[in-house]
């Protein structure tokens, strides 16, 4: 499903990434990538999203290599890929429900789409009871929740979720962390990078460990090590 194939990521002022990264994950995957700060864990999801391309090497994505896409069609790929931030980016003028159904009016979904599959998603998170609540009202770990909801209402392949509990307590952190565990268990390919230890040892999924730009790990049901 993706594949990176010997990719290295060299910038102008000659630091290095990546550096000849090679891994697949499959359908339904869940995967989390670690590393110090600086390992190449944003770098690898940033060529996902065709946000950054590779010095060297492709990253494919259903067959078909990302780099090569005409820019006019990267919206359709990024529509098969959610991403959840460290630092939610809800749109605070609008309530949680607002916020996600304007991810589905973004992707042209009908308005009895968005009418029927808002309140499905809450559902799903556990927030439907605050559906009309602004972001100003919610908890870091409820805005979160939103967060997911607003990454998986258009159903795609792949959650990127880049250090999504890097700004959460333990609570809302293992709260967020079961619920990516369900949207897997749906059949979502997750792939999560992180520095939280308790996340990685609870979940006994994959694990790929970076450092300084390379893959020094790829532990299948793996911890935290580092």
């Amino acid at each position: 499903m993706i594949y990176y194939d010997r990719v290295s990521k060299i910038y102008a002022d000659n630091s290095i990434a990546l550096e000849d990264v090679s891994f697949s994950v499959e359908p339904g995957e869940f995967i989390s990538i670690v590393g110090h700060s600086g390992a190449g864990k944003t770098t690898l999801v940033k060529m996902l999203l065709a946000e950054e391309k590779p010095s060297q090497g492709a990253v494919f994505f259903e067959s078909i290599n990302i780099h090569e896409i005409p820019l006019n069609k990267v919206g359709d790929l990024r529509r098969k890929i959610g991403t959840v931030f460290q630092d939610f980016r809800l749109l605070p003028q609008k309530t949680a429900y607002e916020n996600i159904a304007f991810a589905m009016e973004a992707a042209g979904r009908a308005e009895e789409e968005i009418r029927s599959d808002v309140p499905h998603v809450l559902e799903l998170v556990d927030l439907a009871d605050k559906m009309n609540n602004f972001p100003h009202e919610l908890s870091g770990g409820e805005q979160q929740r939103v967060a997911i909801a607003r990454a998986i209402v258009n159903q795609p392949d792949v959650i990127v979720a880049d250090e999504p509990t890097g700004n959460l307590d333990p609570v809302n952190t293992f709260e967020v962390v079961q619920i990516l565990k369900k949207i897997n268990d749906l059949g979502t390919t997750i792939i999560l990078t992180t520095h939280n230890k308790g996340v990685i040892d609870s979940l006994k999924k994959r694990v790929i460990t970076m450092d300084r730009g390379r893959v020094i790990r790829d532990d299948k049901e793996g911890k935290y090590i580092l």
